[in-house]
């Protein structure tokens, strides 16, 4: 199974609880990381756990734990430094488009942003950011972030790991069930954008009827 070229199966053997902790940890917490697969790898890991590659319980905590500390982290860098994201330049692993996305869901849904960006790719990335550049109240942006974490690292990989152990042959679906996670994790992002491109029409048309 291949992601950008790379065969993740293969990958997660070989990295183990380290570098699945230090993917969550740069997608969640890193600006840097909106590029990695947080939701296919997190549940094909916890499918790897019901084949006896890794154990269950253990793979949940340390996905949980690093799914937190990398929000915690994303929030310290927009407290003190994240204003200068809105001035910097694209680049290679930088697009400003991600900042401003994020930031229209974060005026929209205030704190809830951290718990519901958690199953957005790329807004997950700048979610903990946005919360620091904001100055949410720490206890709020935790009780947010420890349960978008239970119920995103910990829950994905408990469904990898009870399909794997409870459907025979499950590994002929994998591709299909990983694609069909990661249509639906994109699924409200593309909901918010034709919601404010559809308010904004409204917007400009009643502008234009106020003028008529």
């Amino acid at each position: 199974m291949e992601y950008f070229g790379v065969d993740l199966v293969e990958v997660i053997k070989t990295v183990g609880y380290v570098g699945l902790f230090g993917i969550v940890f740069a997608e969640t917490g890193l600006f840097l990381g909106f590029f990695l697969p947080g939701d296919s790898l997190i549940f094909v890991a916890g499918f790897l756990a019901s084949q006896g590659f890794f154990h269950p319980a253990l793979l949940a905590f340390v996905l949980f734990v690093a799914a937190v500390a990398g929000n915690m982290a994303g929030y310290e860098f927009g407290r003190r430094v994240g204003t200068k994201l809105f001035s910097r330049e694209d680049s290679m692993f930088f697009r400003k488009e991600h900042v401003v996305r994020t930031e229209g869901f974060y005026n929209r849904y205030g704190g809830k942003t951290v718990m519901i960006a958690r199953f957005i790719p790329v807004v997950r990335t700048f979610a903990a950011i946005l919360a620091g550049v904001a100055r949410m109240g720490y206890s709020e942006f935790m009780l947010y972030n420890v349960i978008g974490a239970v119920i995103w690292a910990a829950g994905l990989t408990f469904l990898g790991y009870f399909l794997g152990a409870s459907i025979p042959d499950i590994d002929h679906y994998l591709l299909p069930i990983v694609l069909a996670i990661i249509v639906i994790s994109v699924l409200p992002g593309v909901y918010h954008l034709l919601r404010e491109r559809n308010e904004s029409r409204r917007g400009n048309s009643a502008g234009k009827a106020v003028e008529e």
